[in-house]
């Protein structure tokens, strides 16, 4: 882990655990860089992130003020995998593989996935269990070349950091559509849904390599009433 992704882990956890209050200043950047041992741009790389992601808004002449304290939410913008949100979000997960196979692609998988008819793809259905209660179902296509030698047990942890780690993937950019969706088959016999459940939360995403070629389906569904969807907007002046 790098300097700053020290620093910014720190900082955040401070923030959530109310050591760090709503509307207390952090201690200045030149304090930081001697608690932390780092030069003051490490730590102002570590401000720059937490203000991106709503924890903070720097003021001038006075320094950061923490503006947010962290719940259970998933972020609507932003490319991360399920393992990384838990992670920031501090929430207990356990994921289960369902389904690990490969499958071509007939003209009805294009129509959803965009993929050419005939690609080879990975096709991976994940469960996600919060406190024991079978909430997230996660269904990815996945082109085949990009990983061929992926085995069931490097997607059972965090899908993201084997293509990254282990094949030198460089993830780019998502296009992503969030719909409210009737229950699925699927969603009746893995997701722990009331009997009266009707409907889920369908995050659809394609997901694209730095030369912009796609590379990725994923269709993620939640449990309505289980997940708060939120983005941070700043204003950009023009």
């Amino acid at each position: 882990m790098k300097k700053y992704e020290i620093i910014l882990h720190d900082l955040e956890n401070k923030i959530k655990n109310n050591t760090f209050k709503v509307n207390e200043l952090l201690p200045s950047e030149h304090d930081l860089s001697k608690k932390y041992k780092s030069s003051r741009a490490t730590v102002r790389q570590a401000l720059n992130i937490l203000e991106e992601n709503g924890f903070i808004q720097k003021q001038k002449g006075r320094g950061s003020v923490v503006i947010a304290s962290s719940k259970l939410k998933f972020p609507i913008s932003g490319l991360t995998s399920y393992k990384e949100l838990q992670t920031s979000l501090g929430f207990e997960s356990v994921t289960s593989v369902v389904t690990f196979e490969t499958v071509l692609v007939d003209s009805e998988l294009s129509a959803t996935t965009l993929f050419p008819i005939g690609t080879k793809v990975w096709h991976i259905l994940r469960t996600r269990k919060i406190d024991g209660v079978s909430v997230v179902l996660d269904r990815d296509f996945i082109k085949y070349d990009i990983a061929p030698n992926m085995k069931r047990k490097d997607v059972a942890d965090s899908l993201y950091h084997y293509l990254e780690t282990k094949r030198n993937i460089d993830i780019a950019f998502a296009q992503k559509e969030i719909t409210i969706d009737f229950v699925t088959e699927a969603d009746t016999q893995l997701l722990d849904l009331d009997p009266l459940d009707r409907h889920i939360v369908s995050v659809k995403s394609h997901v694209f390599l730095q030369d912009a070629s796609l590379f990725q389906y994923t269709d993620s569904h939640h449990q309505v009433d289980k997940f708060q969807f939120t983005e941070f907007a700043r204003r950009q002046k023009r």
